[in-house]
């Protein structure tokens, strides 16, 4: 069943945008543990979502990350008005923030065949074809998530998008940030995903010029319809 009800949230601050994926992911979970006990003609389908959204300056750190990966104090994020959580995906510290495509897919995997593994890799790959849409070439990182330029130039390899995620019961939550008009002096402040020998971009930054969101938010919905095969 690969229906997907897809909602773009918007600008939207970083706790009610856990709070909600957490209810929908809730709501999934609950379904399946009641299927167990029904006949396959009595079961309920499982619902599945992709929510789009930018977020207000935030740092998250993963449950593997480390807090010595955030390099200034609380009281400089409160200067720059940016947040601070300790969330429960995985990975280590990134941030989130305005010009910046932020997408949770809340699935059941069983509904899509995958593994969390092959999931990931899905992801990348619908942001690679996204980018290959501005002329951008951009690849995996052996040893890592995400999407990057330049891998194998070394002191030129960047990321472009973050992927950290969570799975329970074959479902997930959280999701990738994919840096389109992202204020990049926001990653000094930690060392992005734990990596100190890496840098961060943007499209924004790879095409010298702005980017209109919105024109990349249809392209990347489009390429993730393609490559999970999402009803929307």
């Amino acid at each position: 069943m690969k229906k997907t009800t897809y909602q773009d949230l918007g600008l939207i601050d970083y706790k009610k945008a856990w709070d909600y994926q957490e209810k929908l992911f809730a709501e999934i979970i609950d379904i399946k543990i009641k299927n167990r006990s029904l006949t396959v003609e009595r079961q309920q389908r499982t619902p599945n979502y992709l929510l789009f959204c930018e977020h207000p300056h935030v740092f998250t750190l993963g449950k593997s990350g480390s807090e010595n990966n955030l390099l200034v104090s609380m009281l400089e994020l409160n200067k720059v008005n940016a947040t601070y959580y300790k969330i429960n995906r995985g990975g280590d510290i990134t941030y989130h923030g305005p010009g910046q495509i932020v997408g949770y897919p809340i699935i059941d995997l069983e509904n899509f065949n995958l593994d969390i593994r092959r999931y990931i890799f899905c992801i990348e790959e619908a942001i690679i074809k996204t980018l290959k849409e501005f002329n951008i070439t951009s690849e995996r990182l052996q040893g890592a998530t995400g999407v990057w330029l330049d891998t194998t130039i070394p002191g030129k390899t960047r990321k472009i998008c973050a992927i950290g995620v969570k799975a329970s019961r074959h479902v997930t939550m959280h999701g990738f940030a994919f840096n389109i008009n992202t204020d990049l002096k926001y990653f000094s402040m930690i060392n992005p995903c734990g990596f100190t020998d890496k840098a961060v971009t943007s499209l924004e930054k790879e095409l010298c010029k702005k980017v209109e969101i919105e024109e990349v938010r249809s392209i990347l919905k489009d390429k993730l319809q393609e490559v999970f095969g999402f009803d929307y």
